[in-house]
């Protein structure tokens, strides 16, 4: 600040362009014999806090100022709870694009931030990506302060830590890193801030997946390396476990770091019922997931090379190949699913059944009979398709899409040489990949028998009694 009330309030107007945009509010009030500016965003603030606060400082009279005034306003005259100051105007256009209100007041050396700020937000509803039968219905939503709050609610703990960032030089995103001081390793810890500090971009217009693109690295690697969730039980349930959380505002999606390949196939219906129940859908899951990833490849390769299968599985293999190769057939079904799979989210909810009714018609009864496509290969696809859906992690349903293409072209391409080596590099991509430092694959590769187990079985809570050795917990005991 220069010290120059005028100057001072006239910098202001100019950096936030009060003049040219109709939602930054400048009131010129004058109150306890002092000229005072008001600053704010006319959709952050709350009316009746501020006119609550106009009303206190017009009681004020001028002798109440004549002495330390900074001081009195802050501890006795501005009854709120979040108050700030600071003399650095440039920070105090930052603050007031982001919600606060600046109070400059005539003889004060410091500007004074009121955040009384209030945001657009939706309720937190159920997130539509992570249902369950039975547990809360709460979701994450677009406000990093609700965010931390329901976290905060399933956390009481002294340890845990909420810590403040601001990524993009110009939308000043603010960002938590969350974790409990008490069991994340702090290498992790500090391994993620220096990653997020290290950001040099303008913004992040998609928020969380910007931000991943920016700490994950492996641009072309179509795995995530991060997990998502919109859950808040599930938020907490990695914090237990020794995870760090990224919370970015502007998003209902919480980032959690550092994750494996296995964690993108768990879901909280498997800890809503009881053990036995739960290790039964993770089992149908896994077979859901893996069938979405080799069922059609092998199925073609089947195809092409009958010879492979036993006797007793002769049956599989179209009896008639039809007009249009085998390959062609595939990958027009495969980009039709996606087209379908877009159509569905750009429809509106009202024509959603009037799409659906057009996609089994052109997929089903009448491209088999004018012979665009044999009965075999929709069946198969179908039940690719059943396991992508089934797959937890909407990336990771992504990301073996993908790979099941890719195998494809190549058996048919290669044949047998092709999809075994589609299917080794497949494997040595996985085992190469690692997030924040912790192998992707772990605990397959490097094998680790307690955690294997809790991978592939769905244990009792009591006896889940050791958090996992490769996040290097500080407490490894629940």
């Amino acid at each position: 600040m220069t010290g120059n009330f005028d100057e001072d309030i006239a910098y202001l107007k100019n950096r936030l362009a009060v003049d040219k945009s109709f939602d930054l509010i400048f009131l010129d009030l004058h109150y306890a014999g002092r000229k005072i500016g008001l600053f704010l965003v006319d959709g952050f603030g709350k009316d009746d806090i501020m006119l609550f606060l106009m009303k206190f400082l017009s009681d004020l009279e001028p002798e109440e100022l004549e002495e330390h005034p900074l001081d009195k306003l802050l501890q006795k005259y501005i009854p709120y709870v979040e108050l700030g100051k600071t003399d650095d105007l440039e920070q105090v256009v930052d603050q007031v694009l982001s919600g606060p209100t600046a109070l400059v007041v005539e003889g004060v050396p410091e500007v004074i931030m009121i955040d009384s700020r209030t945001y657009p937000v939706r309720g937190p509803e159920e997130p539509d990506m992570e249902r369950v039968v039975r547990g809360s219905r709460d979701g994450f939503v677009e406000t990093i302060i609700f965010n931390c709050a329901l976290i905060r609610r399933r956390v009481r703990d002294s340890s845990l830590r909420m810590e403040y960032l601001q990524v993009g030089r110009r939308s000043k995103t603010d960002i938590s890193l969350c974790y409990l001081e008490e069991i994340a390793d702090p290498h992790i810890v500090e391994r993620i801030k220096h990653a997020l500090k290290k950001i040099d971009t303008d913004g992040l217009p998609m928020a969380e997946k910007t931000l991943e693109e920016f700490v994950g690295g492996r641009h072309w690697n179509p795995y995530p390396t991060v997990r998502y969730t919109e859950r808040p039980d599930t938020a907490a349930a990695h914090l237990y476990e020794g995870h760090v959380l990224v919370i970015v505002d502007g998003s209902p999606s919480v980032i959690i770091t550092p994750c494996t390949f296995w964690h993108h196939l768990q879901h909280a219906e498997e800890y809503r019922n009881k053990p036995l129940v739960g290790a039964y859908l993770r089992l149908v899951r896994f077979l859901a997931v893996w069938a979405s990833l080799f069922i059609l490849p092998l199925w073609y390769l089947f195809a092409l090379n009958p010879e492979l299968l036993p006797p007793q599985l002769s049956y599989i293999g179209p009896s008639e190949m039809g007009t249009v190769p085998l390959i062609a057939q595939i990958l027009i079904i495969e980009l039709g699913m996606d087209m379908l799979r877009m159509a569905a989210i750009h429809t509106p909810t009202s024509l959603g059944t009037a799409l659906g009714l057009v996609a089994a018609i052109l997929i089903g009864d009448v491209a088999v009979k004018v012979g665009l496509f044999v009965p075999e290969i929709i069946l198969y696809l179908a039940i690719a398709a059943i396991g992508t859906f089934s797959t937890p992690s909407y990336e990771l349903s992504l990301a073996n899409r993908l790979v099941r293409i890719v195998l494809i072209i190549l058996t048919a391409l290669f044949g047998i040489p092709g999809f075994m080596i589609g299917l080794l590099a497949f494997i040595l991509l996985l085992l190469r990949m690692q997030s924040f430092n912790v192998p992707y694959m772990w605990p397959f590769i490097p094998f680790n028998y307690r955690g294997m187990r809790d991978v592939l079985i769905r244990a009792p809570m009591p006896l889940k009694n050791r958090r996992p050795t490769i996040l290097h917990p500080e407490d490894p005991d629940r």
